[in-house]
């Protein structure tokens, strides 16, 4: 584990097996990481504990990824939170492109990413590395 990071990382993912290997691997890598299984819970969530970053993915229950973001951009902490897309859709597919607001920081395609990249972009936007 890399001691010492203390940054809060919220997931936002429905899919649980996915959300656990998020969470067991950024836990490892020594970030404080908190769950929601739906955009509705990812916003009261982000609202209560502010993260320092937010993994989210689009297509959820309840309330899908781009109106929680978009919802977030709205308030004054939530403006400028960093935001990293986890989706299986193109960035080029209407609803994002009609939707998704234009501040996030990466889109990773779950088709094409691993947990390596994740923890990346992560450590990039953080300015870790």
């Amino acid at each position: 584990m890399k001691a010492g990071t203390n940054k809060k990382i919220l997931v936002v993912e429905d899919d649980r097996a996915e959300m656990n290997a998020l969470e067991d691997t950024l836990t490892r890598e020594g970030f404080i990481v908190s769950t929601a299984e739906n955009g509705r819970t990812g916003l009261e969530r982000a609202f209560a504990d502010h993260p320092d970053l937010i993994l989210l993915d689009i297509v959820m229950p309840e309330m899908d990824g781009l109106t929680m973001l978009n919802t977030l951009r709205q308030d004054e902490w939530g403006k400028s939170v960093p935001a990293i897309i986890l989706t299986n859709l193109n960035p080029d597919d209407e609803i994002v492109r009609r939707n998704a607001p234009t501040d996030f920081a990466y889109f990773l395609i779950k088709a094409t990413w691993r947990l390596e990249d994740v923890v990346r972009a992560i450590r990039k936007e953080l300015k870790m590395e």
